[in-house]
C-alpha cells in the first residue's frame, strides 16, 4: 500500500528575519513567510492529505493553515484539542469537510536555552563564530540551557514512529508542517543519515520534500 508522506518546513518568521534565535519562543510569520507558505502550498495543493501533523508553535500551525488554503479537497483543517470536549463536531456532513490537525510538542523547534531572543551575529562576536556554529550545527552540542539535535531527534522520532507511522501503515496520507531541527530528526531516519551527514542537511523554508512509504520503505 503506497502512502504519501510530505514534509514542510514552517515559512520564514518574524525573529527569522531579524537573524534572532527563537527556539521554543511562540514567534509567527513575517509577510515573506506567509508567502512561502502559500508558494509551497500549491505544490501540493493536487496531493491526496488525510491527515496533518504541526507542533505547538504559532508559525508552523500558521503553515498548516496557509499551505492548505488552495488544496484541491477544499477541507477545512480542524485543530484537535482531544483533551477539550467542548470542541466535539456533531455534524457528520461537517466533520467529512475537514482535516484532522494533531498539534505534538514533540516537534517543536531545537530549545535554544539562553541563546533564544539573542542575535545570531552578536552571539558570534561574542563567543567567537566557531562556538556558536558548534551551537546551532553540531549534533551532541548544546547551546547554554538548550537541547542539541541529538536531544530534539530523541522527542521528535519516537512521536513519529509511533504516532505517525501507523497512518500511513493504514494507507493514508500524511503531511507535516515543523521546524528545521525537527524535520532534520525525521530525515535523519528516513533516508538513513548519519550524525556527520545530518548537521549539513539544508531544509528550505516552505519547500515540500514528498515521500512514499511502501513495506515499510521510503522513497522520496
Amino acid at each position: 500500500m503506497n502512502s504519501k508522506l510530505i514534509l514542510m518546513r514552517h515559512g520564514r518568521s518574524a525573529w527569522n528575519g531579524l537573524n534572532l534565535f527563537t527556539g521554543w519562543v511562540d514567534i509567527p510569520l513575517d509577510e515573506l513567510g506567509i508567502q512561502e507558505s502559500l508558494e509551497g502550498g500549491k505544490k501540493i495543493k493536487d496531493l491526496p492529505i488525510d491527515q496533518v501533523f504541526t507542533s505547538g508553535l504559532i508559525r508552523a500551525q500558521m503553515t498548516v493553515v496557509l499551505a492548505l488554503l488552495h488544496h484541491h479537497s477544499k477541507k477545512v483543517p480542524v485543530f484537535l484539542h482531544p483533551e477539550d470536549p467542548w470542541t466535539q463536531i456533531y455534524s457528520s456532513q461537517a466533520a467529512r469537510s475537514t482535516l484532522p490537525v494533531h498539534i505534538a510538542p514533540e516537534l517543536n523547534e531545537r530549545m535554544y536555552g539562553k541563546l533564544q531572543g539573542m542575535n545570531k551575529k552578536e552571539m558570534a562576536e561574542k563567543f567567537g563564530e566557531p562556538q556558536v556554529h558548534e551551537w546551532r550545527r553540531s549534533f551532541a552540542t548544546k547551546p547554554p540551557d538548550g537541547e542539541s539535535l541529538k536531544d530534539t531527534c530523541a522527542r521528535a522520532l519516537p512521536y513519529f514512529q509511533k504516532k505517525i507511522i501507523p497512518h500511513l501503515e493504514k494507507g493514508e496520507n500524511v503531511f507535516i508542517a515543523a521546524h528545521g531541527n525537527s524535520l532534520r530528526a525525521i530525515v535523519m531516519h528516513l533516508d538513513q543519515l548519519s550524525e556527520d551527514e545530518v548537521v549539513n542537511l539544508e531544509i528550505a523554508t516552505g519547500e515540500p520534500l514528498i515521500y512514499s512509504y511502501e513495506n515499510g520503505r521510503w522513497r522520496k
